[in-house]
């Protein structure tokens, strides 16, 4: 099943607060539902964001009753900006909104149904490309692992976070599927609990082998030598390598730097954004202070106590060993790497 898909005439995808006690599925009818499912993280992980946006961008066509092309035009304008702003950092999902107006703007049509039909199109288009370009990224990733190795993986990058199949975890999947014996560290990711939740779940689906750890115990079993290589995702890639990924990824790259282990993040290239020049420029999401407090609505203190909820950190180009894309793995000097894959090129 894939995470997001269309339904008849609306939006049908997974609801990932509820994974792993149950697999639940939610249907969206509206523009505000969509951005309600975005922000509320019924649906996580940049490119699942990215495909989902897609998908919401036909929806509110199909539901506009413009009579005319302008017309259309200015109720899609209205629905892409509510989109975007349901979570910031995460390139993909403005990527997204923006290649359905680029379509609508330059359409040869001037029949608002003709449009329509397009943009749902698109939309499926962008949701079938998101699974074939994981595969291809899990073919490339997959030669890093190694038969023996214990790999330390961050949130979730699997069939969840995408449309199907996975960036990080899609390289663990295609090194599983190769016949490669080799297990996984997953850090538990406070405090949402991606990876104990939702990457734990995908692996037991795959019948990977796994721990769950805590977030704090990932520099204890790099220090003994267990971990051999570190893969994770990015919800935005800056021109010069530096990118935003979930809260933790900054430490465990500093600390898989200091222990002499390989760091790659995994990507498709809709989450590279060479118009930043670095992280710096990257805007990260704050979350409300609840979610650090309470839990899934279980208060571990006072709800009177002080927090800060920052959604995403930026870690900068120099941990990384990688970056494993569609095109290959682009590897330093990325100013250089980074614009030869986003146009296409192989390397």
């Amino acid at each position: 099943m894939r995470t997001v898909f269309w339904h008849d005439d609306h939006i049908r995808m997974i609801d990932q607060r509820r994974i792993p006690w149950e697999l639940e599925l939610v249907d969206l009818y509206d523009t505000p539902a969509v951005a309600h499912a975005i922000y509320d993280m019924i649906v996580r992980g940049a490119p699942a964001i990215g495909a989902t946006a897609a998908f919401g961008m036909a929806l509110a066509a199909l539901n506009s009753t413009a009579a005319s092309h302008d017309a259309l035009l200015a109720d899609l304008d209205a629905a892409g900006e509510k989109l975007k702003s349901s979570r910031p950092t995460a390139v993909n999902l403005a990527w997204a909104v923006d290649c359905q107006l680029k379509l609508a703007r330059e359409s040869s049509s001037a029949n608002p149904d003709d449009l329509r039909d397009l943009l749902l199109a698109e939309a499926q288009r962008i949701a079938d490309e998101d699974v074939a370009v994981n595969m291809r990224i899990g073919a490339y990733g997959a030669a890093l692992i190694h038969d023996g190795d214990t790999v330390l993986h961050h949130c979730n990058t699997g069939a969840l976070a995408t449309v199907d199949y996975g960036t990080a975890l899609g390289v663990i999947r295609a090194a599983h599927e190769q016949g490669k014996r080799f297990h996984v560290l997953l850090d538990e990711t406070r405090p949402r609990l991606q990876g104990a939740r939702l990457s734990a779940w995908e692996l037991e689906q795959l019948g990977v082998s796994y721990d769950i750890i805590p977030d704090t115990a990932a520099g204890f079993y790099m220090r003994r030598g267990e971990v051999k290589l570190v893969l994770l995702g990015a919800d935005r890639i800056a021109g010069n390598g530096d990118f935003a990924n979930k809260i933790g990824t900054y430490q465990v790259a500093v600390l898989a730097k200091e222990n002499g282990i390989p760091f790659y993040t995994v990507a498709p290239i809709s989450t590279i954004d060479l118009a930043l020049a670095s992280g710096d420029e990257i805007p990260i999401e704050e979350r409300d202070a609840a979610e650090v407090l309470a839990p899934f609505g279980n208060p571990i203190v006072p709800a009177h106590f002080h927090a800060r909820n920052p959604a995403f950190d930026v870690t900068p180009h120099r941990y990384l060993a990688g970056i494993i894309t569609e095109y290959g793995i682009a590897r330093p000097p990325f100013t250089d790497s980074l614009p030869k894959v986003v146009s296409g090129v192989t390397l």
